[in-house]
């Protein structure tokens, strides 16, 4: 970069497209940096204000200080706290007391358990009464069985992998059916947009993908097998739209793209994730060529979300040949580039992984942990420039510390093989 771009960009409030290009990592303090974040801020924060000691569950909307706003919880967000808490407990040091959070969350869930096919209400009370009809989504019962699934390891009682199995089958079967009518076109477009009958979404197969990747690391299943085979097919060659090499969130029911503006629609931030989520799963299966061809995608995605003005990464691109973007910025998309450059970087030393991880890492430190007004919070949503929002009343207790162990973990083995990449690009 020259200099004369370097300064521009930087007066612009911008971290450098190429900060500080194949400069070293030194795996040791990025190793301690993530350790500080998740067992200093992040875990002190979610066990004191967010863990429900007295009903069990996650309580997530509470305020930068930790003041409860709602008692009001989720499926969902149980879901992703039971794998959270799991996943603690699985992987950093088998503490008594997550796997004990993450039964309690099983448990509130299970007073809402639906029979035969029904779905998991949306919301529910703070004893786990329902609060809400069955969630005409798939998502609250996918992150359960995610939750479940993880749950199973840290128990190592078998019978919650079974149970999320069938969970994950029901969803299958649900999304199947030509009725399956989420409300995605209102969610990035607005009350206006038109209805989607029948939509295959993205943000599904991402889900969809993630569970049966963890699942069939613990356990060969025939029947999950399939769905994995599936989702990577949608994602390869169902999704992907070679007219602008760009993943579509929505396509029709039966796999072909819409003739309308969802055929210009990409939702960014999902396309980032599902590509990192199924770079993992083609490393789980020891195809490297299948690897090779996700982490094309994922570098495509970055780039064309990058703001090449402000810094960071853009989430929901409306219309593809207009670049109509929304231009707010969102936690997420920051934190899952994040782990997806971090997988290049262990498996293959990529050059372009370690200069965008870098720069992206600067950016994200930069503007989102809210510190500044005494929180160790995050901020999950904020404009364009991520202006600081203390009125935030969102814990997040999935992608936040799913970006941090995940990173954690990557960070050691890095630091533990002195930066040496698994094998040659």
């Amino acid at each position: 970069m020259s200099l004369t771009r370097r300064l521009f960009s930087t007066a612009l409030g911008a971290a450098p497209l190429a900060a500080a290009a194949s400069a070293p990592l030194h795996w040791k303090a990025v190793r301690a940096q993530y350790r500080k974040d998740l067992f200093d801020d992040y875990l002190p924060f979610h066990e004191k204000y967010v863990v429900d000691q007295q009903y069990g569950g996650h309580h997530c909307t509470v305020t930068v200080k930790g003041e409860l706003v709602s008692p009001a919880k989720t499926a969902w967000y149980e879901g992703r706290g039971t794998w959270v808490c799991s996943y603690l407990y699985n992987h950093f040091g088998r503490e008594q007391r997550w796997l004990d959070t993450a039964a309690r969350s099983i448990k509130l869930v299970e007073k809402s358990k639906p029979q035969g096919d029904g779905h998991w209400p949306k919301t529910l009370e703070r004893d786990g009464t329902p609060s809400s009809p069955p969630d005409p989504e798939v998502y609250s019962d996918l992150f359960i069985a995610e939750g479940m699934a993880e749950f199973s390891k840290a128990s190592g009682d078998k019978s919650y992998w079974d149970e999320a199995k069938q969970i994950v089958l029901k969803c299958v079967r649900r999304f199947d059916r030509p009725d399956y009518h989420p409300a995605i076109g209102q969610t990035y477009f607005g009350p206006d947009a038109p209805p989607f009958a029948g939509a295959r979404v993205l943000g599904v197969w991402m889900v969809l993908v993630r569970a049966t990747r963890q699942m069939l690391a613990m356990r060969a299943d025939a029947e999950l097998q399939k769905v994995s085979d599936r989702c990577i097919d949608a994602i390869l060659h169902r999704h992907y739209n070679p007219r602008f090499q760009l993943l579509n969130e929505l396509i029709n029911h039966d796999m072909s793209r819409p003739a309308n503006g969802y055929e210009k629609f990409c939702y960014a931030g999902h396309a980032v994730e599902t590509l990192w989520m199924a770079m993992d799963e083609a490393l789980r299966r020891k195809d490297h060529s299948l690897y090779d061809k996700l982490a094309a995608m994922f570098r495509r995605h970055c780039e064309v979300s990058l703001d090449r003005v402000y810094g960071g990464l853009f989430r929901n691109l409306r219309n593809v040949d207009t670049n109509d973007w929304t231009i707010d910025k969102t936690l997420f998309p920051q934190q899952e580039a994040l782990i997806g450059c971090l997988m290049m970087i262990e498996q293959t030393g990529d050059a372009w992984a370690r200069d965008f991880y870098t720069t992206l890492d600067q950016y994200t430190r930069a503007k989102f942990p809210m510190k500044d007004i005494g929180s160790p919070l995050w901020q999950v949503q904020g404009d364009r420039q991520v202006t600081r929002t203390p009125d935030m009343k969102r814990a997040e207790n999935y992608h936040h510390p799913r970006f941090l162990m995940l990173n954690l973990q990557a960070a050691e083995r890095l630091a533990q093989r002195s930066g040496r990449p698994l094998r040659s690009a």
